[in-house]
């Protein structure tokens, strides 16, 4: 991979009223509202840039003013440096994944170190600034990022434009583009690249971290050719991710039996492991089809999300209840009776009270079957135009029905876009039906792609095998923190069973289960979340603390860490003893 030709590599510096870490607006600029394009039509490279990192951070951790970043935890000093951004493709792919390089001016060339990261979620190239860039660049390490096959690179087939290299937008046979889909009518809508591009990338995460790892070292070489070449034997690479980007290094965690890395640290991690635990289509599909009747039992009333105002079930709960006692799977004869039995189904699945609870607010949200729809697309390698169940992205107006993107939320898409619509003037369409329980068609018809055995089931089942970790290597230093109330990516069907399973094969992580974190620290700025829980990020940090110290100060490295005494923040500004850090 270092003799691979990355095509073009765009090189731009970042000084003085810009840097590495926050594109120059500190963490007060950070926090506010998003920043004005001089002309919104057409955004410089420069304003995508900036706003791309602020959409990345606000997306990932709570940065309000009771939450401690900055103060308790963590903080966003001033990095100048230097950023090398290229396209990469694994072997066969249809579409390229984009890798990026920050190097920081202060690079610390006596303990060289590379950090490599993977995007949370469907996020684009910055999505993990907030944990690997905001930990490594401060302490001189460079740090590699890739999107993982994700990202907002969409291509709106209206006007055949996607997104080149610089985050702008750009015609078919312009420019080299993040991601372009085979040609289709007008009327074809909007095709995104980890739903669309024909590659099923979530079973190429590890290699797609690898890559990025390997570029990073390639960059480096350019940066300091008097220092090359920096290799894993002198150059220290530490994998870390939250969430999908978790999943993306434990899978290149599984891929290195030749020493390339020097330690992993997961955040909430998105892993799947062969024959333990449950693959995340599983329970999200269950989980679209039961949630909004369970969640109308009396245990979840003091849930955030799980109530309108004043205490009122959200209308279409009680829907699904009923739709589901229609069909004979439950036979309660009121909601809290259908809820109740809604509840014992998936508490007999694995489901605990703390993952149902906050699971309210990915409920209401109606995330469970956004995800189940996108990833199925995926898992059958399905364009813009054949995704499964009858779904489909397309432009839609303040209204929220089918009409003509707005020219200048397209302009921003790269920046603004989270990886998987709806959002940002895209609808999820498709897969409803003309009743009082419009999304249950949809949702089943996702959930049949599971249960059943026909060919098109068969091809999804094998595509999210294809995403199994392998065993790391036995010597790997590696932790794993997932916060016990994480109701997307449950611990009892993502981390434990992956842990479980090191531990079967004489393997030794670490691992972190945080009480009163989830899974969004970014949603503890939201009423009812923040007074309950604790953000994870900091966790995150302490491990890299500890891999540090075990890398470059000689520190043992412990076989097992006392567990964090994690307590709830209350009404009040988060304080340092309630992390409960050891």
């Amino acid at each position: 991979m270092r003799e691979v030709d990355y095509g073009e590599v765009r090189v731009t510096e970042h000084r003085g009223h810009d840097d590495l870490l926050t594109a120059g607006l500190g963490l007060a600029g950070l926090a506010g509202a998003p920043l004005p394009f001089a002309d919104p039509l057409a955004p410089t490279a420069e304003e995508l840039r900036r706003r791309a990192i602020q959409t990345s951070w606000k997306g990932i951790a709570d940065l309000g003013p009771l939450g401690g970043f900055g103060t308790v935890y963590g903080g966003v000093p001033d990095v100048p440096g230097r950023e090398y951004e290229a396209f990469a493709r694994i072997p066969g792919a249809r579409a390229p994944h984009r890798v990026l390089l920050q190097l920081p001016d202060h690079f610390d060339k006596q303990k060289r170190c590379l950090v490599v990261t993977a995007s949370s979620g469907s996020r684009g190239i910055y999505g993990a600034i907030s944990l690997a860039g905001s930990w490594g660049l401060p302490r001189g390490c460079a740090v590699a990022y890739t999107d993982k096959g994700t990202g907002a690179g969409y291509f709106d087939y209206a006007d055949n434009s996607g997104v080149a290299l610089d985050g702008r937008r750009a015609k078919r046979g312009e420019a080299e583009l993040e991601f372009q889909p085979p040609p289709a009518p007008p009327s074809a809508g909007i095709a995104v690249k980890q739903m669309n591009s024909g590659d099923n990338p979530e079973a190429d995460w590890g290699r797609h971290v690898i890559q990025a790892a390997q570029f990073g070292l390639a960059m480096l070489d350019r940066a300091f050719p008097a220092e090359a070449p920096f290799t894993a034997q002198n150059t220290k690479i530490i994998a870390t991710g939250l969430s999908n980007g978790g999943g993306a290094v434990l899978q290149a965690a599984g891929l290195d039996q030749e020493h390339f890395f020097a330690g992993v640290v997961a955040l909430e991690p998105n892993v799947h492991v062969q024959d333990h635990g449950r693959a995340m289509y599983d329970y999200a599909t269950e989980a679209a089809i039961w949630l909004p009747c369970a969640l109308g039992s009396e245990r979840f009333a003091a849930a955030p999300f799980a109530r309108a105002p004043k205490g009122v079930l959200p209308p279409a709960w009680p829907s699904r209840c009923a739709s589901l006692r229609a069909q004979g799977k439950l036979s309660g004869s009121t909601v809290a009776e259908q809820a109740e039995q809604a509840y014992q189904y998936l508490h007999i699945r694995g489901w605990t009270d703390e993952a149902m609870s906050t699971a309210a607010s990915t409920t209401a949200f109606d995330l469970w079957r956004v995800i189940a729809a996108g990833y199925a697309s995926s898992y059958l390698r399905r364009g813009a135009t054949d995704m499964p169940c009858g779904f489909h992205y397309a432009a839609i107006d303040a209204k929220g029905l089918p009409g003509v993107v707005d020219p200048a939320t397209r302009a921003s898409w790269w920046a603004d876009g989270s990886g998987i619509p709806p959002g940002n003037g895209i609808g999820l369409l498709g897969g409803t039906s003309v009743s009082a329980d419009p999304t249950l068609i949809g949702s089943e018809c996702l959930r049949a792609l599971w249960t059943g055995d026909d060919p098109e089931s068969q091809v999804l089942h094998a595509s999210i095998a294809a995403t199994a970790v392998k065993l790391p290597r036995n010597d790997l230093p590696l932790w794993v923190i997932h916060g016990a109330s994480d109701g997307l990516l449950p611990t009892a069907f993502s981390s434990e069973p992956y842990v479980a399973w090191l531990r079967e094969e004489g393997r030794e992580p670490i691992y972190w289960k945080v009480p009163h974190a989830q899974h969004f620290d970014a949603f503890l700025a939201l009423p009812g979340f923040g007074d309950q829980h604790v953000p994870l990020l900091p966790y995150g940090y302490a491990a890299l603390d500890r891999l540090w110290a075990h890398l470059y100060e000689g520190a043992t490295w412990p076989s097992e860490v006392p567990k964090p005494a994690a307590q709830p923040r209350g009404a009040g500004a988060l304080e340092r003893g309630m992390l409960g850090l050891p």
